[in-house]
């Protein structure tokens, strides 16, 4: 039979084993009485007076009054708990925090672990070393009147966590507006040429600079770390032309270049055939110079032995001119007024030697030696002679 049929014992039945909550309680615990039992425990703990088993009915009051003040205690644990958690904050190695008392600026913390009044202080914390990167990107009217693109990132950091949190309300969209106006500006006042060519550095050198001054004067705590010109680009209606005239620069380079190797490998070589030649020249003016002082030294010589005999000086001199004049001369002079004869002898060919013939018999060592005496007879002779008839002149 069921526990639970009807007319039977539910008692005796009842799954639990127990005669319900009224009689030897060993069933589950009932939720309200235990929740009332560790309100009393906490009651007790804090100093109040739990409630007493098998009281009057007046002890019911007493134990709802001690149950508030549990529950009042706990929440002023929890109030307390969440203050202490929220009085203190960790500021990291990359971060600066702005504290602000009563919506004031009152300091900014380093890194470290911080404490701020709850309720009362505001912290704001600002990531100051990493590099921040803005892109601005537009078309834009050049000095000289023509349409340019120009694509541009500003890399940037914060320099001062105040500025940044208090001067600017959004100062990343004050940094691009201030961008987009130093951007433009000297876009501005350069021309189109510079723009796209050589003058693309420095043009991002310029648009840094001015940028830098315009977050100072905003005071919005930002530094800029760098400006880089990505790309520029003319309008597509003109990118032909332009290609044209960026090939035709290249050509010009390149023959520039051409013409500069020339005149690099032509100017020292003739730089080194100038000095060679001023070298030889200063070399003969140099031999020159000697040689003169070389004949002035000489006949000075001459001339202080002409002063002590000149007649003989004079023969000396006249003889020894001769004798070099007729020594390079194939011609023989003889003289025929003093012996009526006259000689002709080969003397020219017999002072050179006498050369082999074709099919002639070849002389020996004996002939050239009768022939060499043969000739210094000759000469001795007509030296003679011509002493002779010098003495006879005077």
């Amino acid at each position: 039979m069921a526990w639970n049929e009807p007319g039977g014992n539910r008692n005796d039945k009842d799954p639990w084993g127990t005669g319900g909550r009224r009689g030897n309680d060993q069933g589950p615990p009932d939720l309200d009485e235990a929740l009332k039992k560790g309100l009393d425990k906490l009651n007790k703990m804090l100093g109040g007076k739990g409630k007493k088993s098998g009281g009057d009915s007046g002890s019911g009051g007493s134990g709802g009054a001690g149950s508030f003040g549990a529950v009042l205690a706990l929440a002023a644990i929890i109030v307390v708990g969440y203050v202490i958690f929220q009085s203190f904050y960790t500021v990291n190695e990359q971060e600066r925090a702005v504290v602000l008392r009563f919506g004031e600026y009152a300091k900014t913390e380093s890194p470290g672990l911080r404490f701020k009044v709850p309720l009362i202080d505001d912290v704001t914390k600002v990531r100051v070393t990493n590099v921040r990167t803005a892109q601005s990107s537009g078309q834009m009217l050049t000095q000289d009147e023509n349409l340019v693109t120009v694509d541009l990132q500003v890399q940037y950091r914060v320099n001062d966590a105040r500025d940044y949190v208090l001067n600017v309300r959004d100062s990343n969209q004050a940094l691009a507006f201030a961008t987009d106006s130093a951007l433009r500006h000297e876009v501005g006042s350069s021309t189109l040429d510079d723009v796209l060519t050589e003058g693309r550095a420095e043009l991002a050198v310029r648009v840094e600079q001015r940028l830098q001054g315009f977050l100072q004067e905003y005071g919005a705590g930002l530094g800029i770390v760098r400006v880089n010109v990505e790309s520029t680009q003319p309008p597509a209606a003109v990118q032909d032309a332009f290609r044209e005239v960026q090939r035709a620069r290249e050509d010009e380079q390149r023959v520039k270049e051409e013409a500069e190797t020339y005149r690099n490998k032509v100017v020292p070589e003739a730089r080194g055939q100038a000095q060679r030649m001023i070298e030889e020249a200063s070399a003969y003016k140099q031999e020159v110079i000697e040689r003169a002082r070389g004949e002035t030294a000489r006949y000075l010589e001459l001339l202080a032995v002409y002063q002590m005999a000149p007649g003989v000086t004079r023969e000396r001199m006249y003889l020894q001119t001769l004798e070099t004049v007729l020594s390079n001369s194939s011609k023989i002079l003889v003289d025929t007024e003093s012996s009526g004869n006259m000689m002709y002898l080969p003397l020219d060919r017999l002072t050179q030697g006498a050369s082999p013939r074709s099919g002639s018999q070849t002389s020996g060592a004996g002939g050239q030696a009768d022939i060499q005496a043969v000739t210094d007879q000759v000469i001795q002779e007509l030296r003679t002679r011509q002493d002779t008839n010098t003495r006879r002149s005077r």
